[in-house]
């Protein structure tokens, strides 16, 4: 804005009155070059929870990636082997579980019918036995005791009998609901374990979870990466923002959401982006207390955001001029 000549002959106060808008105005209105500030991008540090060596680094620095793109992965040979057994101890709990819930089989129940049909044949041989004996001790052909033993036989016979058919009905059933309950216990802790070690054996493996710019690898491969320490840093273009700084005096005349453009070299049209954070304390203040002078040392940090679509255009570390949009 360009102010009015003071006139040559009215020194007094009205030259105050006449300057004081344009003052304020210069107060309160960019620069025309805008704010300084640069680009950043915040960075997605890609790590395994487990450890190991370094088998396979399938990206370099610079590479651009899709979703998904296989980046890294560690030798896995103990989850692996770990996984495996932990297999085999699953099959060997559900097999268990499954068997408390069968009768015996058909072969062990036949060989229980058997026994029970040679125990029944006994019993009536026993009765017939003792019928005899007693019809020779009412014609006292032979003694008391005789027929006592002959009694005996055949209740002995008779609780054989009653013992194989008991054996018989239980071969048919299931173990007790107590057992069925601990085999299944069982049989889901061993799944659960399985669950731990196959993610483990594909944690070993890492896969890029966004789009973006492979912007550094940390580790060669061959050397041994602790667990969580990253393999390498991947910027997707959403995490591109600019990163600017207005003085005390401008930054009340903003707010988040604002339209701001910005320009940088080689960018080509201006970048429009959208205010996403002011800063709620200055920064690079004097160690002193403050004075009318030194608020115009004090700035605010606000960082805008663009579209997606021109995220791309940003590098991180690159100077940039912010000027409120038209």
């Amino acid at each position: 804005m360009r102010c009015p000549p003071a006139s040559p002959v009215s020194l007094h106060a009205g030259l105050g009155a006449a300057l004081l808008p344009c003052l304020l105005a210069a107060c309160h209105a960019p620069p025309p070059s805008g704010w300084s500030g640069y680009a950043e991008g915040e960075d997605i540090y890609i790590a395994a929870p487990v450890a190991g060596r370094l088998a396979r680094l399938s990206v370099q620095a610079g590479q651009t990636v899709a979703a998904g793109t296989p980046l890294f992965a560690l030798e896995a040979t103990t989850e692996q082997a770990a996984r495996a057994e932990a297999d085999a101890r699953v099959l060997a709990a559900q097999a268990q579980a499954s068997n408390t819930t069968k009768g015996r089989r058909a072969d062990e129940i036949s060989v229980t019918r058997a026994q029970l049909a040679q125990a029944r044949a006994q019993a009536e041989r026993a009765d017939a036995e003792l019928k005899r004996q007693q019809a020779l001790v009412a014609q006292e052909f032979i003694s008391r005791s005789r027929l006592d033993d002959a009694a005996t036989a055949v209740a002995q016979a008779k609780a054989r009998v009653a013992e194989l058919e008991a054996a018989l009905r239980v071969a048919g059933l299931p173990a007790r609901a107590d057992e069925r309950a601990s085999a299944e216990a069982l049989a889901e802790s061993a799944r659960q374990a399985q669950r731990q070690l196959q993610w483990r054996e594909q944690e070993t493996q890492q896969a890029a979870p966004a789009a973006g710019l492979v912007r550094d690898t940390f580790w060669r491969v061959g050397e041994y990466v602790p667990a969580g320490q990253p393999v390498l840093a991947l910027l997707p273009p959403a995490a591109r923002k600019a990163r600017f700084f207005v003085p005390e005096a401008e930054v009340g005349g903003l707010a988040a959401g604002q339209a701001v453009t910005l320009h940088c070299d080689g960018c080509g049209a201006p970048i429009a982006a959208r205010i996403s954070r002011i800063a709620t304390q200055a920064e690079y203040t004097p160690p002193v207390i403050y004075s009318n002078t030194q608020r115009t040392r004090m700035v605010f940090m606000v960082e805008a955001r663009p579209a997606p679509e021109d995220a791309p255009r940003l590098h991180p570390g690159q100077p940039l001029d912010v000027r409120r949009a038209p």
